[in-house]
Formats: C-alpha cells, sequence, structure tokens
C-alpha cells in the first residue's frame, strides 16, 4: 500500500518553460545587484564562503558573479547557487511579480492525495526555500498545507540512490510504501535502487522514455 507519495517539480508538477523561461531569467537578471545589496548579510555571507569553498579559492565580487552566471549557464545543481536563486525569487513572489505555475492536473490530484491521507514530499534540486515559494505562490493559492517536507540537493544527488535511501529514513517509510513521480529516468532509477516504487511523467516536455519504469501522461492516470 501506498502511504506517500515524493514528487519532482520541473516537468512533473510544474511545466519546465516556467523554470527555464520565467525563473532562471529573473534571478540571473538580479543575481549582481542582489549580491552587492546583500554581500554582508547573514544569511548570504555563508553561502557566498560556499561558493570560495567549492572554486577552492578566495573570489572577488566580479569573480563570484561570473562563477555564479556559468553555473547558470551549465544548468548545474549546486547548492550555493539554488540557495541565492531561491532568496532572489522570494523577492519576486513576495512582490507578486512571480506566481508558481502548476499542471491543473497536478493541483487536483495533491489535493485528492492529500485527502485520501497520503503524505506528500517534494524533492527537487531547487532550494527547499524555492520550492517553498512555488508551492506558497502557486496560481491556486498556498499549496503548502498538502505537502509534508521539501528536499534538495543538501539530502545528496537526485540521480544517486543513496539520496533516496535518506529521504526513506527521514520519512521513516520503506521504499515499498513510497511513490516516486519523476519525468527524468536516472532519477527514477535511483530511486528504485534504493526500493522506491516509480513512475515516469511523460508530458509535452521531451523527456526521454524511461522503459524500465511506469509512464503515464498526467497525474489523473497515476495509481495510488
Amino acid at each position: 500500500m501506498i502511504k506517500a507519495i515524493l514528487l519532482d517539480i520541473e516537468g512533473t508538477t510544474t511545466p519546465i518553460s516556467f523554470v527555464h523561461d520565467v525563473l532562471f531569467p529573473f534571478a540571473r537578471q538580479r543575481m549582481g545587484d542582489f549580491l552587492k545589496a546583500h554581500t554582508d548579510d547573514p544569511d548570504v555571507a555563508p553561502v557566498l564562503q560556499d561558493i570560495a569553498d567549492i572554486t577552492g579559492m578566495p573570489l572577488t565580487p566580479d569573480q563570484t558573479l561570473a562563477q555564479l552566471h556559468h553555473w547558470m549557464d551549465q544548468d548545474q545543481k549546486i547548492t550555493p547557487l539554488k540557495a541565492l536563486q531561491g532568496m532572489i525569487w522570494r523577492q519576486g513572489y513576495e512582490s507578486g511579480q512571480l506566481q508558481g505555475d502548476f499542471y491543473p492536473d497536478a493541483i487536483q490530484n495533491i489535493r485528492r492525495w492529500f485527502e485520501q491521507g497520503k503524505r506528500l514530499y517534494i524533492y527537487s534540486s531547487g532550494s527547499v526555500e524555492a520550492q517553498q515559494l512555488i508551492f506558497g505562490h502557486s496560481v491556486a493559492g498556498d499549496l503548502r498545507p498538502f505537502i509534508r517536507d521539501y528536499f534538495d540537493t543538501r539530502i545528496g544527488n537526485k540521480r544517486e540512490a543513496a539520496a533516496y535511501r535518506s529521504i526513506l529514513e527521514s520519512i521513516e517509510l520503506p521504499g515499498s510504501e513510497v511513490l516516486f513521480l519523476s519525468d527524468i529516468g536516472e532519477e527514477l532509477d535511483a530511486a528504485r535502487t534504493a526500493g522506491l516504487l516509480t513512475c515516469q511523467l511523460l508530458r509535452d516536455t521531451g523527456a526521454i522514455p524511461a522503459m524500465d519504469h511506469p509512464q503515464v501522461s498526467d497525474f489523473d492516470a497515476v495509481t495510488v
């Protein structure tokens, strides 16, 4: 019996176009000004130190911005980059410039599964803060009450089984009772290796079919 559902965001609950065409450009355009205004902020300073630690050298402000832009261009899932993007997106959501986009079937079924007593969790490469923002400021209102907890790259790489084992330990359920929904085959492979049940979302996103996993076109077709 499935007791919990672990959800990816990009390409699963939310159109990839919203992330790549709205969120990413929004953060990139504002990153330089944000760093200038918040370099000494107690929430930002440790993130900047993380960037220096990853690169292995102290960086000037211009070098830091260039490194962040490079990671953005490569679509790298680097934790300090995701943290800074989340801070900028918070400003956008709170000002009303951003509103989280969701597939209608995702909204309907998140509510339905919650009402059925399923425990819902999110696992995304975006920071936990960014996840909470998109769910808290969605086109359908605040969806956070339906979500039990959130996980990001701090718990591990989404394409490595160890991350999913850590999630199972955190939520205190065996993998046989947890269904993971994602559009990415490598993520599904890692989750299955950790013992989770899996299902691939094949929306109109160009996702590569992972034939070893059950496949659906939307949440309405997911059997829980």
